[in-house]
């Protein structure tokens, strides 16, 4: 699952994309620009032959299905933000703190006590920032692990999103994708000079220092509890979604602990399961690409 852009593994009957550096799309082999391993898996009996692909329009169906079985986000009254200044381009890369007050003015801290929450928050403090130091898991942070993923799999959510992978021959079992998505988000990578430094999980929902600069950190969550320790600093925002319900999407910029993110965004008020089975769908559904 984890291929090089010059693979046709999960890509077969794509639409055309200039950006892509070989292609999977039926009319390809007559363009003479198909992807080496097209035939193994495009061809009539491969792998992703064309039932097994996912189309442009059926990743926005299903992200909106996800979205309406997001039964454990915030409803209205659970949280109030406060977004202040809006930042123009130019001024985004300024590290000026154009917002005097904290983003968020109130939280319903009872979301917390959800299994899902509360098996995400325990992850939250079980990694070094630096990227360049390895990552020690111990067997708590292994339990800790295993329980999140075992609270996010009883969700509708995450249900759905397995029943639509499965009957496009990604899994055959529950248990198959569980190992998969355990090594997708929790496996160790290196970031710079070899050693296991970091995990999808750590960059995206946790944040990252790299080269003096935040990476990654784009959970609301893990932004309240940071702000509301004094960790966090928030500045100004770029983007602020049409808020006519939860989750919507801010882009932001804040400071955490003196090291500055210049461009950050965060769907605020969603339950961990909707951002972790919505990422998981993009890095599947389209692997190797932005």
């Amino acid at each position: 699952l984890y291929t090089a852009p010059d693979s046709c593994e999960g890509r077969c009957g794509e639409p055309f994309s200039e950006e892509d550096e070989c292609h999977c799309h039926p009319e390809c082999e007559g363009h003479h620009n198909c992807c080496e391993d097209y035939e193994r898996h495009c061809g009539p009996d491969g792998f992703s032959s064309s039932r097994g692909s996912i189309t442009d329009r059926e990743l926005l169906e299903l992200s909106e299905q996800l979205y309406g079985a997001d039964h454990n986000k915030a409803r209205p009254g659970d949280i109030a933000i406060n977004p202040q200044h809006l930042a123009s381009p130019d001024e985004t890369g300024e590290k000026q703190d154009r917002s005097p007050q904290p983003l968020y003015k109130y939280v319903n801290e009872e979301l917390f006590s959800k299994p899902t929450y509360a098996s995400f928050i325990k992850l939250l403090d079980n990694y070094q920032r630096a990227t360049g130091r390895e990552e020690e898991v111990t067997a708590e942070e292994l339990r800790e692990q295993e329980r999140f993923l075992e609270e996010v799999m009883k969700t509708e959510l995450m249900k759905k999103l397995f029943v639509f992978l499965q009957g496009k021959n990604r899994y055959s079992s529950e248990q198959e994708f569980l190992g998969d998505l355990k090594e997708m988000w929790f496996g160790l990578y290196s970031r710079g000079d070899g050693e296991r430094d970091s995990s999808g999980f750590e960059h995206v929902f946790s944040g990252e220092v790299k080269k003096g600069k935040v990476s990654g950190f784009h959970n609301w969550i893990r932004f309240y509890l940071l702000e509301k320790q004094g960790v966090v600093n928030y500045f100004s925002h770029n983007f602020n979604g049409p808020w006519d319900t939860f989750p919507d999407v801010l882009g932001l910029q804040f400071s955490w602990d003196g090291f500055y993110k210049e461009v950050g965004s965060a769907f605020i008020g969603c339950s961990p399961e909707f951002e972790f089975g919505l990422y998981s769908l993009c890095f599947l559904a389209r692997p190797g690409r932005a």
